[in-house]
């Protein structure tokens, strides 16, 4: 259970994380998403229950079926959408070496691009060069509507339009290249807005929602960090923000490897981004505010001076990073790999993460004086123990990526 840590009285220091408002933000990442099914499994058993859930692409989903159901039900839905993806592969590796498992991998990735995925997407029959230039069926080579009848079994989008928890998800418009983001508390919800997120090409086709063609949001950013920050800049925020690629890797050493760690930087570096720029941000109002304190009064009562003084005011914000790390056995085919024995592996990870990052109490201590964003990953990242990795990013004072 999140214990809160004991508050000073007549104080106007910052909500200690514990009492922020919960924000749950999901990258996109395909078969890897099972990882954050564990994670938000983990994080219910440790009484964090979020008020707002963030997501893009596989991230979307996920966060639609746990805003799309009461908290008693949203597990057993996981649960439910994970084992139908990964049913197709229902048997285990022979061997469990790293070079079997490899082999295991990339079969089971085949057969998955050869059959596609229940309930979520199966191939075009004839296939998208047989199709008329111009039609939808020409410009994917899979076909999502299996996606929209688990959806609208899955999700209660009643619930996530009325109920109170914010859903936000992420997608580009086809014409314009611009993002967009589909916010409960801006407009109705419906399944094609989550598939819009999911959309990407040319494996799967656009969605269309008022006329406007809309793709997967990791086209442009692969995680929904951004937009939270950008949206909430008043109440404090604690953010649990789980990522499926890692921008940190050893030097390929074959042309799988290399192609996996492309994929890896890609998909990953906007996170990092984000999260530098933003603290850089916090840093320049925190400064503002330090000298706006010592201008004198008839500098204090400019108009100007007022103005900035009003901008500078923000938030609080904890962002606890949990990253699903590179396997030796791990390949570019890893984010459709949709084998059941590769989703329960992924799924573990992602509890065994929570757990480990709440045995560290440092993310729910108040903000040291002065800093406004923190930025912690708990996590075990393959160099160093749990609590050196802790003491790594406090060092540094940025996001591992």
């Amino acid at each position: 259970m999140f214990s809160v840590p004991a508050m000073d009285s007549g104080l106007s220091s910052p909500t200690a994380p514990a009492q922020a408002q919960r924000v749950l933000v999901l990258q996109g990442g395909g078969a890897l998403g099972a990882y954050q099914a564990g994670a938000y499994a983990a994080l219910c058993r440790h009484d964090f229950e979020p008020k707002w859930v963030a997501g893009i692409s596989i991230g979307a989903i996920n966060a639609a079926i746990i805003a799309g159901n009461p908290r008693e039900k949203r597990v057993e839905k996981l649960h439910e959408f994970w084992d139908q993806a990964s049913a197709p592969v229902p048997w285990s590796p022979l061997l469990t070496d790293d070079r079997s498992r490899l082999l295991f991998n990339e079969t089971s990735a085949s057969l998955t691009a050869a059959f596609g995925v229940p309930g979520f997407f199966m191939p075009r029959v004839p296939p998208a060069p047989f199709w008329p230039l111009g039609s939808e069926q020409s410009l994917s080579y899979y076909d999502t509507a299996p996606l929209r009848e688990t959806l609208e079994r899955l999700v209660d989008f009643d619930r996530i339009n009325n109920d109170g928890i914010r859903l936000s998800v992420g997608a580009v418009n086809v014409r314009t290249g611009n993002f967009a983001y589909f916010d409960n508390t801006k407009r109705k919800i419906g399944p094609e807005h989550i598939m819009a997120s999911a959309a990407l090409p040319p494996g799967f086709p656009a969605i269309e929602i008022d006329g406007e063609p809309y793709w997967d949001g990791g086209i442009v950013s692969n995680t929904p960090l951004d937009y939270v920050l950008d949206e909430e800049r008043r109440n404090d925020l604690l953010i649990f923000q789980v990522d499926l690629f890692s921008a940190r890797g050893s030097m390929p050493e074959s042309l799988l490897e290399a192609s996996e760690r492309e994929k890896d930087i890609r998909f990953s570096s906007r996170t990092r981004m984000n999260t530098d720029v933003n603290k850089r941000i916090h840093n320049a109002r925190r400064a503002w505010r330090e000298l706006f304190t010592k201008l004198p009064d008839e500098f204090k009562n400019d108009p100007l001076a007022q103005a900035l003084n009003e901008a500078a005011k923000e938030n609080t914000v904890t962002v606890v990073h949990l990253i699903h790390r590179r396997k030796n056995y791990q390949s570019s085919s890893k984010d459709y790999d949709f084998s059941r024995y590769g989703m329960l592996e992924h799924w573990r990870a992602g509890e065994s993460d929570v757990d480990c990052s709440m045995t560290h109490p440092d993310w729910l201590a108040r903000p040291q004086p002065g800093e406004t964003m923190m930025v912690y990953d708990l996590t075990n990242d393959g160099r160093t123990s749990p609590c050196e990795a802790v003491q790594d990013v406090q060092k540094q004072g940025a996001s591992n990526g």
